[in-house]
């Protein structure tokens, strides 16, 4: 036997210290699971890093396998598997791919082997079924919604396109209470082409957005479309998607943001929606990403869940 080993070879990043910047985020009059306390109240140890953020330990190897098109059209899909909290270690991996192949897997862990996300990496359209859409595809309709029972499949944001942009000095709201400036200061993987010193340098001439961001700029303005749980209620974002159709981003540039609901489900603890966000250029009118974002809210977190349940004989 020539070739023993079947499995591709896999590269690997260094072990990262993700830092918490969510600790004041607010909602609906009250804070959120990233607060220590809120946290505790639900059975964790701390409030847990946001998953968007192990998003960047992955880009400098994707950059490597696939190159600048990994900004262009690159497409990062994870199912987030366990919570960090601040102090702990994440290392990014990505099994290399076959030569020519647009698509990969990728995993994070900690330093102790705990699994963080699971997911898939791949560059330009049509590149093979994602980790999301394959979750998507195996949902079961759901029987009980109590929290999301406003929800429909289909539902478009009440807003319509809402106008969205992030300077470096800009804040970004109660669900994002921090400048790109100070995630630039904490992100576990710095790039000049993220600055307002080096941008100009990039590839594309001016400074782009990391891609865990795009997470915020759809984040920032996601309560205008409507789609509410029942509450007051903690959520927490259980997998996710982000899609570069025509990237990268760019700093402080017009873009509007339209959203529908694509899937409801539910689990034992929690009920959960899947929202697609299309991220469109403010300026030409062209698709430029989307994100689809798995958001999950906790029965117990929610004062009148068992009354409302037997109300609507879903108990």
């Amino acid at each position: 036997m020539t070739a023993p080993f079947a499995d591709r070879p896999i590269v690997c990043g260094e072990f990262r210290k993700p830092v918490n910047m969510l600790r004041e985020q607010t909602y609906d009059g009250h804070a959120s699971l990233h607060d220590d306390a809120t946290a505790e109240n639900l059975g964790l140890r701390a409030g847990p890093i946001e998953g968007p953020t192990h998003f960047s330990q992955f880009d400098p190897l994707l950059h490597h396998l696939f190159g600048r098109a990994w900004f262009e059209t690159g497409c990062i899909s994870a199912h987030y598997q366990n919570m960090v909290v601040e102090g702990e270690e994440v290392r990014a991996f990505v099994r290399v791919p076959e030569a020519g192949a647009r698509a990969t897997r990728i995993w994070a862990e900690k330093r102790d082997g705990t699994p963080v996300l699971t997911g898939t990496a791949s560059v330009g359209a049509d590149a093979g079924e994602t980790e999301i859409a394959g979750r998507i595809a195996r949902l079961r309709p759901p029987q009980r919604l109590v929290l999301l029972r406003d929800l429909k499949v289909g539902q478009k944001g009440a807003a319509g396109r809402e106008p969205v942009r992030m300077a470096f000095d800009q804040h970004m709201g109660d669900l994002y209470p921090f400048t790109l400036d100070a995630k630039l200061a904490a992100i576990t993987e710095p790039c000049a082409w993220y600055t307002r010193e080096h941008g100009a340098s990039s590839p594309w001439g001016r400074p782009i957005i990391p891609i865990e961001m795009i997470s915020v700029l759809c984040g920032t303005t996601s309560a205008r479309a409507g789609f509410r749980a029942r509450g007051p209620s903690i959520g927490l974002f259980a997998g996710q998607e982000i899609r570069l159709v025509a990237g990268p981003l760019f700093v402080d540039h017009p873009y509007e943001i339209e959203r529908e609901v694509v899937a409801l489900s539910e689990s034992a603890r929690t009920e959960s929606s899947w929202v697609r966000s299309r991220i469109f250029d403010g300026a030409s009118g062209a698709l430029v990403a989307e994100q689809i974002l798995n958001g999950a809210v906790f029965k117990a977190s929610y004062a009148n869940y068992e009354a409302e349940a037997a109300q609507l004989g879903r108990a």
